[in-house]
């Protein structure tokens, strides 16, 4: 629901198994390229300790596309003049490559096109060209990024083909949300093309959550298909993992999304057109009713999320952030303390009908208030449950990295971070060559007093 990495808000509790864990059960060569964003500040959480033999990657939310500082497992990968969309593919080709004797699961985790927003000049020049003179620099720069992506992808591609692996490889092309359409602070106006769809990243309207979705198995799923029913990003791993036929781990929970492939092969899938999916999304800890959706066949309803509870305390959560960008990878304690979610009163929920109104532009709430009412107590069902988990999971959380801590010397987050606090958002007269950010920032990596 949340992701700041200093306070922990972006780690999948070690009771959860992850799509490494399975395939390697499954006796797959596991490997996982690119943006992890989850466990970062503590090698217990990344890649090569949660089921995947090999990690190339960064797990910071950001990283410079010139000066980036990946891991190769536990090993710094400082940057060597690659731009780091190619260096990503390129690691991805070397291990196709690889003869083990054993099949491959191979999760290639791209980067572009999040910020910063940077590309090869040749590229962007092609676009400045393509696009035009009134066209904002940030969107020139992000369509160069998307190509750099997509002709590197080609080269993943090829290298499959050319291994004589193509129809015995199973391609899942998704994304994680939306575009951003504000302002980069750079480069302008992020504001280009997204269909007829209201709201961006970080909306649950569609603009937000509807993603590409592109699926080969050549020889398998027939080609050419375009696919109406909705599908969520929690029904690819059992979708996958079926194929391997393999039983699941013995502690594995069940799989929160259902098996995808008899939709794909054209099958009728009464269970997938017919089920509700779920959306929320605010900051820090999950408030009820904010910036949530239900979908249900035709019918969506929408609460809106109130400023408050989608305001991000950016002069506390940038700083780990910002500095990860661009230097190499390092440990420390959470910044445990969060505050309970927000008591500020809800809009009223809204109702789409997104067979006839997919930009989500016409309310219908008060015209079927027997429908609003079915898909609010689904939802709130629904949040009940995962509320609960969530907060097993914290307590979890943090009493790993107690533990992990305990007798062990911290960094001084006055040094870390010294190049990076946002200062202007310091309390008034704080004189920011001598302010103790531990005292600025209410709460910041604390003894535990304040957690939620």
């Amino acid at each position: 629901m949340d992701v700041p990495s200093n306070r922990g808000l972006d780690r999948l509790d070690l009771s959860e198994r992850t799509f490494g864990d399975y395939f390697r059960h499954a006796g797959y060569v596991t490997a996982l390229i690119g943006k992890w964003h989850n466990g970062l500040y503590c090698r217990d959480l990344l890649p090569h300790r949660r089921g995947f033999d090999q990690f190339y990657g960064f797990p910071n939310g950001g990283q410079d596309y010139w000066k980036w500082n990946l891991l190769r497992n536990d090993d710094d990968a400082p940057h060597d003049g690659r731009y780091l969309t190619d260096a990503l593919n390129d690691e991805a080709i070397r291990l196709i490559r690889e003869k083990t004797g054993k099949p491959f699961a191979l999760f290639l985790a791209h980067h572009a096109p999040h910020s910063p927003l940077q590309a090869p000049e040749p590229l962007v020049e092609k676009y400045r060209q393509r696009l035009g003179k009134d066209a904002s620099e940030a969107v020139v720069v992000t369509y160069a990024m998307i190509e750099a992506m997509d002709s590197g992808l080609g080269r993943v591609f090829r290298t499959i083909k050319d291994e004589d692996l193509w129809e015995k490889t199973v391609i899942v092309f998704t994304s994680d949300n939306g575009p951003v359409l504000g302002r980069d602070s750079r480069l302008g106006s992020q504001e280009r093309f997204n269909g007829d769809f209201s709201g961006e990243k970080g909306d649950v309207l569609e603009g937000g959550i509807r993603v590409p979705g592109i699926v080969a198995w050549p020889g398998h799923i027939p080609a050419g298909q375009i696919i109406a029913t909705p599908v969520h990003g929690c029904d690819w791993l059992p979708t996958l993992f079926e194929l391997a036929g393999a039983a699941a781990p013995d502690d594995a929970k069940p799989f929160d999304g259902l098996n995808l492939m008899p939709l794909l092969m054209g099958q009728a899938s009464p269970e997938l057109v017919g089920r509700a999916l779920l959306f929320q999304r605010n900051r820090y800890a999950p408030a009820a009713h904010c910036n949530a959706a239900i979908r249900e066949g035709r019918w969506k309803l929408y609460w809106p999320g109130d400023e408050e509870s989608l305001r991000k305390d950016s002069a506390r959560d940038n700083p780990p952030y910002v500095r990860g960008v661009t230097q190499p990878h390092w440990e420390m304690p959470l910044d445990r303390q969060l505050d309970p979610p927000s008591a500020a009163l809800r809009p009223a929920p809204r109702l789409y009908d997104l067979d006839s109104d997919p930009a989500e532009e016409h309310d219908l709430a008060a015209k079927h208030p027997k429908i609003v009412q079915v898909l609010a107590a689904k939802h709130d069902a629904w949040f009940a449950k995962v509320i609960a988990q969530w907060q097993m999971s914290r307590s979890s959380i943090l009493d790993h990295d107690r533990a992990y801590w305990k007798g062990r010397v911290a960094p001084d987050p006055t040094m870390l971070f010294r190049d990076f606090w946002q200062w202007k958002h310091a309390p008034k007269g704080t004189d920011p060559k001598a302010a103790d950010p531990l005292e600025v920032f209410r709460g910041f990596w604390n003894d535990g007093e304040d957690d939620q």
